[in-house]
């Protein structure tokens, strides 16, 4: 089977969406992961559902699929990136960002989107590490409520320095319903898997999974060819799995050169698996 490719937004954030999805069509790719954003479908503006029903429509024309992303940095909080999280020690603050995923989920529905993706967030200091997990835990499940009623698959990923940031930390939150969004590239910063053993053995878990590149240690998305992940590997490993979803780019920084990075990207991994089939 052919792998299937999405582009993800927060790599056009210099874009307006409508152009972002329109070069990501034309260069060839099967998805959008869709990072919404106050620039790129703000969940939290008024008209929101008429917008994401604006896009679907696009995106249907385009024979485009779609995962949501919901990694904005300061979407809920101009003053605090990525705050309030799951483990914020507000109540309130906890339960906007709960609000804010079921939101996604609500625009994950409406575009027929194959998984909504999110994380868990940092503890704040002073928060007991128990503390924070039984919020993460009491969040998660509201949130996958939610997700089942709209018929929507939600996604925990990893992230390094985050709560939950080992596919082991994952596995231990052992809630049912929750798949597990796999970047390939943070395996590399946490050293926990090699990353195409961490596809074959959580094959069954899978809600999506993004790719770049990754330099072994450090936490930053570049183009392929430019770090040491082993991107053949991970791409055989995903056809060994028939894995059927999205395979998310994420190039996060490269937002001033998205005219070029789209194209070259996936041109990068077609060449990539034609080099692999011809050997």
């Amino acid at each position: 089977m052919s792998l299937r490719y999405a582009y993800n937004t927060n790599g056009a954030a210099n874009h307006r969406l409508a152009d972002a999805v329109a070069i990501i069509a034309d260069a060839g790719y099967d998805g959008v992961a869709l990072t919404l954003d106050h620039h790129h479908l703000d969940p939290m503006e008024e008209g929101w559902e008429r917008r994401a029903e604006a896009l679907a429509r696009d995106l249907s024309a385009r024979n485009l699929g779609c995962v949501i992303e919901t990694g904005a940095r300061y979407l809920l909080d101009p003053r605090a990136k990525h705050e309030p999280t799951l483990l914020t020690p507000s109540a309130e603050g906890r339960d906007r960002r709960v609000a804010f995923l079921n939101r996604a989920t609500d625009i994950g529905a409406i575009l027929g989107a194959e998984a909504v993706s999110f994380w868990a967030g940092v503890p704040r200091p002073g928060v007991e590490r128990e503390q924070a997990k039984s919020w993460l835990r009491e969040g998660v499940e509201r949130v996958l409520a939610h997700a089942a009623a709209r018929g929507v698959t939600a996604a925990l990923e990893p992230e390094p320095g985050m709560l939950v940031e080992t596919v082991d930390d994952w596995s231990a939150l052992d809630l049912p319903g929750l798949t597990l969004a796999l970047d390939l590239g943070h395996l590399l910063v946490t050293g926990e898997r090699e990353p195409a053993a961490a596809v074959r053995e959580f094959a069954p878990h899978l809600g999506t999974v993004a790719i770049e590149d990754m330099a072994r240690g450090t936490h930053i998305h570049l183009p392929f060819g430019e770090g040491d992940m082993d991107i053949p590997a991970c791409l055989d490993a995903l056809e060994g799995i028939d894995f059927s979803r999205l395979v998310c780019v994420e190039l996060s920084r490269e937002s001033h050169r998205a005219d070029t990075m789209i194209p070259q990207s996936l041109q990068w991994l077609r060449a990539c698996r034609a080099s692999a089939q011809a050997a």
